[in-house]
């Protein structure tokens, strides 16, 4: 670990900061796993469930990534996704940027994209939201910095049918919570997300993927620590 000092508050929590933080997926597995969350976005998030921060999250993290412990960053996906491709919409390429400012923190951290973006990323490691009883796939890569790395559980093989976009899920399918998809209430208890609309929902990653990663974070910090 590059800098093993932890850095707590007054709730003897280590701080996680969670930039691109949209309405708080990531957030939720973090505290879930023991951590302290600040968030990051440049647009107003209401329904983010933690301390939050308007603002540029390149910006911040240059100015005070160095204060937390741990660094969780989700750019914008859309340059990566497939809608990009079909549509071509001009989206800023944010995977590299990032990269550079969280390599300058001194701190240990993670980012995280879809897998469109996998060129763009550095070794990344894939977790599927099958692994944690989903009744989706979502695949997510995470590329690891600053000293740090983690393993995936085991990626179940995808035996379910996967229904298709826009139509609710038929019984025994996998359901594909992207676009204008269908069930909203369903996704929320699916990938435990209550808080979230339509639009947090098919951008975020489920909390149990922070919290796994949150969860091998901390034994690591503390570990050192000792």
């Amino acid at each position: 670990m590059t800098q093993p000092t932890l850095i707590r508050r007054a709730s003897h929590r280590p701080r996680l900061l969670d930039l691109y933080c949209c309405q708080g997926g990531a957030a939720a597995g973090y505290d879930a796993a023991g951590f302290d969350v600040t968030g990051v976005d440049i647009n107003p998030q209401p329904l983010y469930p933690h301390r939050f921060v308007q603002g540029d999250a390149i910006e911040y993290v240059r100015e005070h990534g160095g204060e937390f412990d741990f660094i969780h960053a989700s750019p914008p996906c859309q340059r990566y996704s497939r809608a990009q491709k079909i549509q071509h919409r001009d989206h800023p390429d944010l995977i590299a940027p990032t990269r550079a400012a969280l390599e300058a923190t001194g701190r240990p951290w993670v980012i995280e994209n879809v897998e469109e973006a996998a060129e763009q990323l550095r070794d990344p490691v894939t977790l599927c939201a099958a692994a944690f009883g989903m009744r989706t796939y979502r695949h997510r890569l995470f590329e690891t910095g600053g000293g740090f790395t983690f393993a995936p559980p085991p990626h179940p093989a995808h035996l379910a049918p996967l229904t298709k976009m826009g139509r609710p899920r038929a019984a025994g399918h996998f359901a594909h919570y992207v676009g204008n998809f269908s069930g909203v209430q369903e996704a929320r208890d699916d990938m435990r997300v209550p808080w979230m609309t339509r639009d947090g929902i098919r951008e975020c990653i489920p909390p149990a993927y922070a919290q796994w990663i949150g969860a091998t974070v901390l034994q690591t910090l503390l570990a050192v620590a000792a």
